[in-house]
């Protein structure tokens, strides 16, 4: 791997995917015996993303060199686009062994069993030749800046829920009721909860011509695939109660159009309604890491852009992820949980009785202070969001950048910013021109919940 320009000082040991893909690259570029590969992940509807690539000829000195990269590349494929089955074609000794890495009882059976729960298709890899792979077959999903009429935009979070009443594209009433979805086990609490914010919205308007729904999941045709909203529902009360809780409540307003989308992909509709262009990326650096993502066209691409689960880091002595048991992956970089990573490497002891969003504050209250410790913190997850926006360009087209959430807020957000282009300016200058907006907290709201009432066409 080439050296690092910049350096996180409270994680001497990062590797970026971005730095590590492009030392292999100039590699392979080298090797007189290269060969040819080629990925392609399906999903529903017979949409195809497809990637190619050269590797390294193939023997026995670098066959794991292939396979290790190509097995970062195939799970980011994973969590940017979504999938359930998987074509590699190209020599197989390499596709074989990544198909049993990317099978039921393989190192990446949690991507396995997740893709399956959420497209409701058993996952499937077949290994063939390049000629043999199918060609990619894009979405481009018109979603949004529908304003005309009565419309009713609602924003489930997970600690409050907000509902607008919007009328020819301006909120005329928005309230926010604090609630606890993730601790219940009932989806009937979180039905009650949507409809009478629904209710309440549709009080202040004559009528109701459509109803819009941003909600943190993986949602398909309106359908709850998968949502932390539920994480405490067993299954077979998940399947029979919460899978349609958002059609169910719409009902009870009217036979009227809903549409519901990602959260991180109504921030970016929301981004580019504001700014008036196209190919933004909106990254919220909160309790996790969520995403979403607005093309040249204006449009989504159906895409599941669950950047939490993309790995940012080769080093495989970095952080594992609890919940997918996969080393280096954003979630580590770019929420809370970055910072309690890091504030002990800094010097700073966090009490473990707080919960993680006390702790945040906590690394944030020395911040205001001007404390020392504190900004190392931010600028090391500053220039992990450079090398790792370069990566996010392998998948992208990205011209704006939207960053938000909680971990951004107050002068450690604008040191995250700083570092992140002092990366793209030093080590990849073909990216230095992306655009890093944080729009303020009142913006940020009131253009969610506007963008959400604009998904449905009335």
């Amino acid at each position: 791997m080439d050296k690092l320009k910049l350096i996180p000082q409270l994680d001497p040991g990062f590797q970026p995917m971005s730095v590590v893909l492009r030392s292999f690259r100039r590699q392979v570029a080298q090797d007189k015996a290269k060969e040819k590969m080629a990925i392609c992940v399906e999903r529903q509807g017979g949409y195809r993303y497809r990637y190619d690539m050269d590797i390294l000829g193939v023997n026995e000195q670098t066959l794991e060199t292939n396979v290790a990269i190509i097995e970062r590349l195939i799970k980011s494929i994973l969590w940017v686009v979504g999938g359930y089955k998987i074509y590699l074609g190209g020599n197989p000794m390499v596709t074989e062994k990544l198909k049993a890495i990317f099978s039921k009882d393989g190192m990446r059976k949690f991507d396995v069993e997740f893709m399956s729960k959420v497209y409701r298709e058993p996952f499937e890899v077949i290994t063939t030749t390049i000629d043999k792979v199918p060609t990619e077959v894009k979405a481009s999903i018109k979603i949004g800046g529908n304003l005309d009429g009565y419309r009713i935009g609602f924003d489930a979070g997970g600690s409050d829920r907000k509902v607008s009443a919007v009328v020819n594209g301006e909120a005329i009433y928005s309230e926010e009721v604090v609630w606890h979805p993730k601790l219940q086990t009932d989806p009937d609490y979180h039905y009650q909860g949507i409809l009478d914010s629904f209710k309440r919205a549709a009080s202040k308007m004559p009528r109701v011509d459509a109803i819009g729904v941003s909600s943190a999941g993986i949602y398909i045709n309106n359908e709850v695939r998968v949502a932390s909203l539920f994480i405490n529902v067993p299954e077979d009360v998940f399947n029979a109660k919460a899978r349609d809780v958002y059609i169910r409540a719409a009902k009870e307003i009217g036979e009227v159009p809903l549409e519901v989308a990602n959260d991180g992909d109504v921030t970016a509709l929301a981004g580019a309604m504001e700014l008036k262009d196209t190919n933004v990326l909106g990254i919220a650096m909160g309790t996790s890491e969520a995403a979403g993502y607005i093309n040249e066209e204006g449009n989504l691409m159906g895409w599941l852009s669950e950047l939490a689960f993309v790995p940012v880091d080769f080093n495989k002595e970095a952080m594992v992820d609890e919940w997918s048991g996969d080393y280096g992956c954003g979630v580590k970089y770019f929420s809370q949980d970055a910072v309690i990573k890091l504030a002990p490497r800094a010097g700073i002891a966090l009490d473990e009785k707080l919960s993680p969003a006390e702790k945040l504050k906590v690394v944030q209250g020395l911040m205001k202070e001007g404390d020392e410790r504190a900004k190392a913190i931010y600028e090391s997850i500053g220039i992990y969001l450079g090398y790792a926006l370069a990566y996010y360009s392998e998948f992208y087209q990205i011209k704006h950048l939207l960053l938000l959430g909680r971990v951004t807020s107050g002068d450690g957000g604008l040191i995250i910013v700083e570092k992140a282009k002092e990366v793209l300016v030093s080590e990849f200058p073909e990216y230095q021109n992306i655009l890093i907006h944080m729009p303020d907290e009142n913006s940020r709201r009131v253009g969610q919940s506007i963008a959400a009432a604009s998904l449905p066409k009335a």
